[in-house]
């Protein structure tokens, strides 16, 4: 069997971010940058090994990264080189010559599933392959800069049809032998690293006659190397959409919650309810607290340290905590009431912390998980509910806070964003709405349980119908 190896190329050292840390060691949403890559790379179905080339002086942040048995797959942490080419080079020493293998940048953290898999089957018939998208940007060639006149700026010197041109991304994927071979061959040109900018331009310069396949990368494949970039990427992971799964049996849950505990606030219906009822389902011991069910007050920090006392006097270790209690005031913000405000603002917000802080030693001895909910309002204040859109940001603020904070305690800390979504408080506030318009509940509670399950922190858990972020169809062809 051709095994297929992935090479995360995190060499870099990131001058330009102006940083004292490497750039790929940047945290995004709850973690590195480098460990985001890392975690698309080694999820992957067909991804046998993984190997990381680490710039100098940090190859024990990498190793801790993996220590654990969290990233099994990955065999080799390198020490990088100076240089992109020689960087690589270090890398092919440990591929064996028969493996398809795929580079990629570590500060692209955002690289899809489907990418890779088109980049696998690529290789089934091209020997080396390419990502790239369209350019909606005309790009121009100018001349060089001439020392002797500093006031002259560049000039035009050619301008190719938008038709013709791609920018690429990564990953790049060859066959190893066929890039051990042009490596070779540049190993003896002396001026190879002058022009050599990534792996695909030393086959295409020492093996024009390897055809090199191109296959459709996405816009959201961003590379971070400006501090913008930094930016965009945390706005991409907050905005990172999950299409909601498809009802199916219950056998994984089942192996994963049998005799784990978990503690659900606002559990009476709806999401929670729906949560607490599969969790229970599939061999959880559930806990489940609201207004109506158990006359708790989750505003009220002595109402939630009487459930952590009534949780605890049952079961000496709690595994997960969900929150989805939540209060949706309409109207005008200038005809709001004192007591509505307050209320919005508690139970909204508050809530959240307090429990948040109640739980913590307790999910610390676990290393367990902490499940809050956002509204899709949080992206943009909404007229007619401006105190629940907010605090709905500020629980997303408080999400990300505490996966960095808490991140060293292994307790992992995530945010569901669920489309609309049939529950009563929604029918209490809009409304019956039209059939087929809102996601079902069950839908949410199942996305919740992966999302809870799953070893990320930090991340804003987006549940759509479909993945309005996904530029596949767009980018699956080259019109321009």
């Amino acid at each position: 069997m051709t095994p297929k190896i992935a090479v995360i190329l995190a060499g870099g050292v990131g001058a330009r971010i102006g940083l004292d840390v490497p750039k790929q060691l940047i945290k995004v949403a709850g973690k590195s940058i480098l460990e985001h890559t890392l975690a698309a790379i080694h999820d992957h179905d067909q991804v046998d090994e993984v190997v990381i080339m680490m710039a100098p002086g940090h190859l024990d942040t990498v190793h801790e990264m993996v220590r654990g048995g969290r990233y099994p797959k990955v065999t080799h942490v390198l020490e990088g080189a100076d240089t992109r080419n020689a960087t690589t080079q270090r890398a092919l020493d440990v591929v064996p010559d028969d493996a398809l293998v795929l580079l990629h940048d570590a500060v692209r953290p955002l690289v899809s599933a489907r990418v890779l898999t088109d980049c696998f089957a690529a290789l089934e018939r091209y020997d080396a392959v390419d990502v790239a998208i369209p350019s909606a940007d005309t790009i121009i060639e100018v001349s060089e800069a001439d020392p002797a006149d500093p006031g002259r700026l560049p000039e035009i010197s050619a301008i190719r049809p938008r038709s013709a041109l791609r920018r690429g991304q990564t990953p790049q994927g060859f066959r190893a032998s066929v890039l051990k071979q042009a490596y070779a061959l540049a190993a003896a040109d002396e001026d190879a690293g002058q022009w050599a900018t990534d792996d695909c331009a030393v086959v295409l310069r020492y093996l024009p006659e390897v055809p090199i396949g191109v296959v459709a990368g996405e816009e959201r494949n961003l590379k971070i190397t400006e501090p913008i970039d930094v930016y965009l990427a945390d706005k991409l992971f907050q905005l990172a959409s999950r299409v909601a799964p498809a009802a199916g049996d219950d056998e994984h849950y089942r192996a994963a919650l049998a005799g784990r505990t978990m503690v659900v606030f606002g559990g009476s219906y709806g999401i929670g309810a729906d949560i607490a009822a599969l969790a229970e389902r599939c061999g959880a011991r559930v806990f489940s607290f609201s207004r109506s069910g158990t006359h708790t007050h989750v505003e009220r920090r002595g109402d939630i340290e009487k459930a952590l006392g009534t949780v605890l006097a049952a079961t000496d270790s709690i595994d997960f905590v969900v929150n989805t209690a939540g209060v949706l005031p309409r109207g005008e913000l200038v005809e709001t009431s004192e007591e509505t405000v307050y209320n919005s603002t508690e139970v909204n917000y508050l809530a959240p912390v307090f429990i948040s802080q109640t739980f913590y030693p307790a999910l610390k001895q676990s290393r367990g998980s902490l499940l809050l909910f956002t509204s899709s309002s949080y992206t943009r204040g909404r007229s007619g509910y401006s105190l629940y859109s907010s605090a709905k940001a500020a629980v997303v603020n408080l999400t990300q806070a505490l996966a960095d904070e808490w991140s060293g305690d292994g307790i992992r800390v995530n945010c569901i964003n669920p489309e609309r979504t049939a529950t009563p408080m929604r029918t209490n506030a809009f409304g019956v709405e039209p059939e087929g318009t809102l996601l079902e509940s069950e839908v949410v509670a199942r996305a919740s349980l992966d999302t809870l399950l799953s070893a990320d922190t930090g991340h804003i858990v987006d549940i759509r119908r479909v993945d309005p972020l996904s530029s596949h169809e767009a980018a699956a062809s080259f019109s321009d």
